[in-house]
């Protein structure tokens, strides 16, 4: 089994707590962590954490949170890149499923059950999570308009229903339905062509 110990600075404990949590997560599964076993981990009294989380519910609500932020970046980036609304969306749904699979103990926290069924969301989870999913339907709405995704519904619709096929070909890859990388490459590739509304440009992207 691996192991993990981090260094902190004054002052960067909530950011080492939230790596460490991670790694017991990825390693051992979100069942394993406890607040006692985070503050071995780091090295720091069994009663630091609390003072930055409450219980192990905000913890993990933080991390989904960080997750939220991080990928509501990867979009801001590659809108803000000088590049054409196909490449950016091309890039986009690349960029998705690699931080999916990347993160996926973050990422099973921001879509899955853990938190939104069996937890309790908290209020910044709430934005991070309705925050990120509005400057997605926003670029939607923009690459509605630019003749990359369709235009027989909103963006709202357009939005779910695309969002539905980046997550459901993540998940095959984070639960080892499937593992080949040559597999998620052509899938990834032959998605878009479906996603896009002019399937002659999509397979130009």
């Amino acid at each position: 089994m691996s192991t993990f110990k981090t260094q902190y600075h004054h002052g960067d404990l909530t950011k080492s707590l939230l790596e460490s949590a991670s790694f017991i997560i990825k390693e051992q599964g979100v069942e394993s962590l406890s607040m006692r076993k985070l503050a071995d981990t780091v090295g720091v009294s069994r009663t630091a954490p609390y003072h930055h989380f409450k219980d192990k519910n905000a913890l993990l609500c933080a991390l989904a949170e960080k997750g939220f932020y991080e990928q509501e970046g990867i979009l801001n980036a590659l809108k803000a890149q000088k590049i054409s609304a196909e490449e950016s969306f091309r890039n986009y749904v690349c960029a998705y499923v690699e931080y999916a699979l990347q993160h996926s103990e973050t990422y099973d926290l921001m879509y899955g059950r853990t938190l939104w069924k069996a937890g309790t969301p908290s209020d910044s989870l709430k934005k991070a999570s309705k925050q990120t999913f509005k400057a997605w339907i926003d670029w939607v709405e923009t690459l509605q308009a630019e003749n990359v995704l369709p235009k027989n519904n909103t963006a709202l619709r357009i939005g779910q229903t695309t969002w539905a096929s980046l997550h459901g070909l993540a998940r095959l890859f984070i639960d080892g339905i499937y593992l080949d990388q040559a597999d998620l490459s052509e899938m990834i590739e032959q998605m878009i062509k479906n996603l896009c509304s002019n399937p002659s440009t999509s397979s130009q992207i």
